[in-house]
């Protein structure tokens, strides 16, 4: 159980990491926003995983799923929603032979 635990944390934290250097390292508001929106999606959900096998109440496991939902419903959404108003607003994607 504890194996699994760290396995998770470890995992959860990669995934976040990832996305930290994926924000910095994109070129545009649309490539920036999908590496946060998956990768740290991923991640919390990872993390939020390892407290659920680490403290396995019904009361906590029950929260964590609860959270996981809603993290994995509202942050794909919410990112559809800005990249599309970004779009609506004359925002350009970046191109590399500019």
């Amino acid at each position: 159980m504890t194996f699994l635990t760290g396995l998770l944390l470890c995992l959860g934290t990669f995934f976040v990491l990832v996305a930290s250097i994926g924000v910095l390292r994109m070129p545009d508001l649309y490539t920036r926003m999908h590496a946060s929106t998956k990768a740290n999606t991923m991640g919390l959900t990872a993390l939020l995983a390892a407290v659920a096998v680490g403290m396995p109440d019904v009361t906590v496991v029950s929260r964590v799923l609860g959270t996981m939902l809603f993290i994995l419903l509202t942050a794909p959404v919410a990112a559809h929603l800005l990249s599309k108003s970004m779009y609506w607003n004359g925002y350009k994607m970046w191109r590399k032979d500019k």
